[in-house]
């Protein structure tokens, strides 16, 4: 799933959307097609993070005789830095899909920047919805970035 273009992922959904939701178009269909495509983007950032995790780590907690559900927190804790930096990561991209998700009437930022700054060749429509997601993707980053220095233990 991952290596779909969200655009072309939404096309390829619109069958899914309209028979569990009974529309191909608009916000609730949008929303569908990001929580999927999000879903499993989230999961390989994840995986990714857990893997980082030193081997030793682990193994120095099974060898005290841990349970599943300790290696588990031990893991995730020693991976959460990285954790919030994916969090982040994925906050920026469902940014970006959900303002391409526009272009189906999901509404929003891309919406807007599409029906009056494309369709209608206003410039000025365009150029402040481009300084709006940058504001917005540089403060999701900035936030992401303070939170995952407080978070590591290096």
């Amino acid at each position: 799933m991952r290596a779909f273009p969200f655009v072309v992922l939404m096309i390829a959904m619109s069958p899914l959307t309209k028979s569990l939701i009974g529309t191909s178009i608009g916000p609730v269909a949008a929303s569908l097609v990001l929580a999927l495509a999000g879903s499993f983007y989230f999961a390989r950032l994840v995986e990714q993070n857990l893997r980082e995790v030193p081997r030793g780590i682990v193994e120095a907690t099974e060898s005290m005789g841990a349970t599943p559900f300790t290696i588990i927190k031990v893991l995730l804790t020693e991976a959460r830095s990285g954790l919030v930096l994916s969090v982040t990561i994925l906050c920026i991209s469902l940014l970006s899909f959900s303002a391409a998700a526009g272009m189906i009437g999901g509404g929003g930022l891309g919406d807007l920047a599409i029906r009056y700054g494309y369709y209608r060749y206003q410039t000025e429509v365009m150029i402040f919805i481009v300084i709006m997601l940058s504001i917005m993707v540089i403060g999701i980053q900035a936030i992401g970035n303070l939170l995952a220095a407080k978070l590591d233990k290096r």
